[in-house]
């Protein structure tokens, strides 16, 4: 099977190499037949590499240690399913699977678009080809996954996964970002046929909108499972630590949530054509930097695969080489994308769209100078410093702020020009609901929480009272014209206009997301220790400190503790945080427990066990960090309602 996968990644990067060619000769010569000929070269591609996934997926579930892969990320001791993990735990394996997305996408779009988009094709087809042909190159011949391990070394059971990936959202986590990632190549390959061809009207981007949303809210999925392995793995009481790999993968997700709402102006009024595409490239470029920064080593992270400077040269050379390329043909084509309309007043959609982009813009600098800034003072002065949590929740807090009020107000005003009189009608009851919840606070907690949970507060109830108002009007309207049950006009609502309502519930997900992060301002923390037999608090809690005994394991070992929780004298659960060890990975890890409520989480982590049987813990006390799980579950409600099939209006339209 080894010698399967080998064979089939050197038949795939064979065949990139022609279909590339025959791609930008179909491009040029305008010849159907041989895009058609491109076309079926991406989809045996894809299938070569899905026999390389899956003879990596046999070599990792039967245990071949004669691949040095699979015997540098996976062992015998380990469970069926973190053996499998172990694909994308390595460097190899998540670049083989970044390839296999690429190619499925290609795939997606080849039959996608058979009888239709035939000038586009070609250069689509060229595009996929070019990044797919990349990372085939990489598992060919610098980061090899069928790389055979010598003799010499003897028998192997395996070195075993990085113990931080062995949990089971590491099972989902990757796949969902590597999917989101590789999913922004399609929007990507067709604005940039678009802008070889000349096809710059809206074609492009209707072809791959569904996608574009599907890739965005996969990538949004992955962040928010990021979130909840760093609160269950890393034992340090939070979620986000501003670390330079999250802050990888959030930058595309910054740009990709501008471009989504920014293409709803060129649809509408024919406006921002330039700085559409610029997103999208931008959005693109960001997935491929945020990669080349989990492997160059340029950056210190616990999700880092490795520090090769000559892999991080060739990965940069090869994003700089996309960007260039993009870059090129889009100035080419400059005077083409001038819009014919203009903005027509400042009180309008089109005007709060454009100032939503402009903050997103200033975030993604905020991030991208904060996770570059040692890299940039390391080359001015050869000292790394670094802006920690405080720089990024200053300054992206505040930006966060305003997009929160632009949430609220952008969909509610008018295109073109909105009147005094409409927009007293629509702001006048949010208004006062979020001067109302920001008094409340102001009056139960007075200054303590900072301006920021108190500001998020009221604005989400300005922002939360405007979707309800919204949803109100438009069922009571149905109900009154049609006669129908208020349960039949909002599943009919959402059926008929899925983009509009259903990105009400996406923001009403992030409202409540953001309020569970303003709970941090109510955060406290205390380390202690304790004896079997003592009491310690927190809060109104109250820990009993049980005991603590030894966890032998055929993978690990160390210690369990266990406490009593109390609240008062009421008991709640007996909670028990562990300290391991890894015995082949020779490291350590801390596994806290966490009792969880709607109010609060409680949060306990087991730092040490001493000789005399006394333990050192942690104890966090989390407010509303629940809220900002809930808010993601929300998130993804809506972002499925968005993409449920649906019977598509619009003639000529693919979706």
């Amino acid at each position: 099977m080894a010698d399967l996968g080998l064979y089939s990644l050197r038949l795939a990067l064979l065949l990139c190499a022609i279909g590339l060619a025959t791609g930008v000769y179909a491009g040029i010569t305008r010849r159907d037949e041989w895009t058609q000929v491109a076309e079926r070269a991406l989809l045996v591609v894809c299938g070569a590499v899905s026999v390389a996934m899956g003879a990596l997926f046999w070599a990792l579930a039967t245990n071949d240690f004669s691949l040095a892969y699979v015997a540098q990320h996976s062992a015998r001791t380990m469970p069926l399913h973190y053996r499998l993990g172990a694909l994308w735990g390595g460097q190899a394996g998540s670049l083989l699977l970044w390839g296999w997305m690429l190619t499925v996408y290609g795939a997606v779009a080849v039959l996608g678009n058979r009888r239709q988009n035939r000038k586009l094709m070609p250069w689509v087809c060229a595009s996929l080809f070019a990044n797919a042909g990349f990372f085939l190159i990489l598992v060919n011949f610098v980061s090899l996954p069928f790389l055979a391990r010598p003799l010499s070394e003897g028998h192997s059971d395996g070195i075993g996964l990085n113990p931080l990936l062995q949990h089971p959202v590491m099972m989902i986590h990757p796949v969902m970002l590597y999917t989101g990632f590789t999913g922004f190549a399609l929007p990507f390959s067709f604005a940039f046929a678009a802008l070889v061809t000349g096809e710059l009207g809206t074609t492009w981007f209707r072809t791959t909108r569904r996608w574009t949303l599907f890739a965005w809210s996969v990538l949004s999925v992955g962040i928010m499972l990021g979130g909840r392995w760093a609160y269950e793995v890393l034992g340090w009481g939070g979620y986000w630590a501003w670390d330079p790999v999250e802050n990888a993968s959030l930058m595309p997700w910054i740009a990709g949530t501008a471009y989504i709402h920014s293409v709803m102006i060129q649809e509408k009024r024919d406006m921002l054509r330039t700085w559409n595409i610029v997103l999208v490239g931008l959005t693109y470029g960001l997935c491929l930097f945020g990669t080349f920064l989990t492997r160059s080593g340029i950056v210190q992270s616990v999700h880092a695969f490795t520090n090769s400077d000559s892999f991080g040269r060739i990965f940069a050379a090869y994003v700089v080489l996309m960007l260039a390329a993009f870059t090129i043909a889009l100035l080419f084509r400059l005077p083409a994308l001038r819009s014919p309309n203009k903005l027509e007043s400042v009180l309008s959609r089109e005007a709060a769209f454009i100032i939503n982009n402009w903050i997103f813009m200033a975030l993604l600098f905020v991030v991208f100078v904060g996770t570059m800034f040692p890299v940039f003072t390391e080359m001015a002065g050869g000292v790394r410093r670094i802006l920690g949590p405080p720089y990024f929740n200053t300054f992206a807090g505040l930006l966060a702020l305003l997009l929160l009020v632009l949430t609220g107000v952008g969909p509610l005003i008018a295109w073109r020009q909105a009147s005094f009189a409409s927009l007293r009608r629509q702001f006048v009851v949010p208004a006062c609901v979020g001067a109302v919840v920001t008094a409340g606070l102001l009056l139960g907690f007075g200054t303590a929480p900072g301006y920021w949970a108190i500001a998020c507060w009221g604005l989400a109830g300005f922002v939360l009272t405007t979707i309800v108002q919204e949803y109100g009007r438009a069922v009571g309207a149905r109900m009154r014209r049609l006669d129908e049950s208020a349960w039949t006009a909002l599943t009919t609502l959402l059926a008929r206009n899925q983009r509009r309502y259903g990105g009400y519930i996406v923001h009403a997900g992030v409202v409540i997301l953001l309020l569970g992060v303003s709970g941090a301002a109510f955060n406290e923390e205390k380390i202690v220790n304790v004896r079997p037999g003592d009491w310690t608090e927190l809060r109104d809690f109250r820990f009993h400190f049980l005991t603590a005994d030894a966890i032998p394991a055929q993978h690990y070992g160390g210690a369990k503790a266990r406490l009593a929780l109390y609240r008062g004298e009421d008991p709640l659960a007996v909670m028990t945080p562990e300290k391991r060890f890894y015995w082949l990975e020779q490291q350590p890890n801390s596994i806290p427990a966490i009792y969880s409520s709607w109010r609060e989480d409680l949060y306990v982590i087991l730092t040490a066990l001493e000789p005399d049987g006394s333990a050192t813990l942690k104890v966090y006390h989390n407010p509303l960090v629940n809220w900002g799980w809930a808010g993601g579950g929300i998130f993804v409600v809506g972002c499925l309602i968005v993409l449920w099939p649906h019977p598509d209006r619009t003639s000529g339209r693919s979706a």
